[in-house]
């Protein structure tokens, strides 16, 4: 029995030194840590001191690995200086330094692009006269940066190719499709009142393009007013002949826009882009051939064909001026007029000043006035 015990006894003295070991290793190696600590502030301070190359290295590390911001740019399905403009890539070159990079979202029309504007879903749009004057109406707080030349040729009044209708009067009673608030709405008022009818003398049939050319392709409609290609599409198909085009009729170009936000926080942008744009608008005047194969697979046309239709486009930007202003106010009028907007609109609202124009608009542009 005292042997049992003194072994039991034997092997508490065991555990007891093993504890008090532990207990001192311990101890040993948090006092070692606490030692360290107090030590390194002192060690990164002079390291900070003596190498302000590190922390130049640092930042410039941390400011590359930010997010690039995007610009939104509405992408162009036509025969214009704006698809020439994506497809050469020189506007992204431009923007990099800035920290931009292009994104080129595709929209059906431009009333779609406008509410896309307002949704913050795009920066930059290219529409005609009418839709920024329904989404001032509304009151989206667009900016007008530049107008264009008319390009009326490149609008057109379709018929199916076997139509009894021989003129714009005899669209009286008929079903007439268009994207409301586009050009085509706009050119058929002026074309029902050149030839002595109302909007109301015919029946609209508000389809977007993709939905009108399939109505018209069915003979759901009786008449069309589109731009191109799809004017050309269909003649080309033997599914359609032009009525009359829009080359007489329109007295308005088409605008870029933006939204109030977007033109307040990036005017450097925006100059760039107006830049690259009037630049590619003048190589796209003069390189026909070039700009018929750039461009034979977004238009889904031949080469030899786009050459032909490039004569219906009027190329250059044109600067805002007063005529310009007061132009799109007759536009404006003409709308509330017609009860297709729910009050009168100041379009003044959304132009800039005569200065600040001058900021942003390429001095080759400036000089047309």
């Amino acid at each position: 029995m005292s042997a049992l015990k003194g072994k039991f006894e034997f092997r508490k003295s065991q555990r007891t030194t093993r504890r008090s070991l532990l207990f001192a290793l311990g101890y040993c190696l948090m006092l070692s840590t606490a030692l360290s600590s107090c030590s390194e502030p002192k060690n990164n301070t002079q390291q900070s001191a003596a190498s302000p190359e590190s922390v130049a290295s640092s930042s410039t590390t941390e400011k590359s690995t930010q997010k690039q911001q995007v610009v939104r740019i509405v992408r162009s399905k036509q025969l214009a200086a704006l698809a020439v403009l994506e497809k050469q890539g020189s506007l992204e070159k431009r923007l990099e330094p800035l920290g931009f990079k292009v994104q080129w979202p595709e929209f059906a029309a431009g009333p779609q692009q406008l509410e896309a504007l307002n949704a913050n879903g795009l920066d930059i749009a290219s529409t005609a006269e009418s839709p920024p004057v329904f989404s001032q109406s509304a009151g989206v707080p667009i900016v007008y940066l530049a107008t264009t030349y008319p390009s009326g040729k490149a609008i057109s009044l379709l018929v199916p190719v076997n139509s009894p209708i021989k003129s714009v009067a005899d669209l009286k009673g008929k079903k007439v499709a268009f994207q409301k608030a586009s050009i085509g709405h706009y050119l058929l008022v002026k074309a029902l009142e050149d030839a002595g009818l109302k909007l109301s003398d015919v029946k609209s049939v508000f389809l977007a393009p993709a939905d009108a050319n399939a109505a018209f392709s069915q003979n759901k409609v009786d008449a069309w007013y589109i731009w191109e290609p799809f004017v050309t599409r269909n003649v080309q198909n033997k599914i359609a002949r032009v009525l009359a085009d829009g080359g007489k009729l329109r007295d308005t170009g088409n605008f870029y826009s933006t939204s109030r936000q977007f033109y307040q926080a990036h005017p450097d942008v925006i100059k760039v882009f107006l830049e690259e744009l009037q630049k590619t608008e003048i190589w796209t005047k003069d390189h026909p051939k070039e700009v018929a194969q750039l461009l034979a697979p977004v238009t889904q046309l031949d080469p030899p064909t786009l050459e032909i239709m490039h004569d219906k486009y009027d190329y250059g930007l044109v600067p805002i001026t007063e005529k310009v202003i007061i132009k799109q106010q007759e536009v404006a009028d003409k709308w509330y007029s017609l009860g297709l907007i729910p009050k009168k609109v100041n379009v003044r609202d959304g132009f800039l000043t005569p200065e600040e124009y001058a900021k942003i608009t390429p001095s080759d542009v400036l000089a047309k006035k």
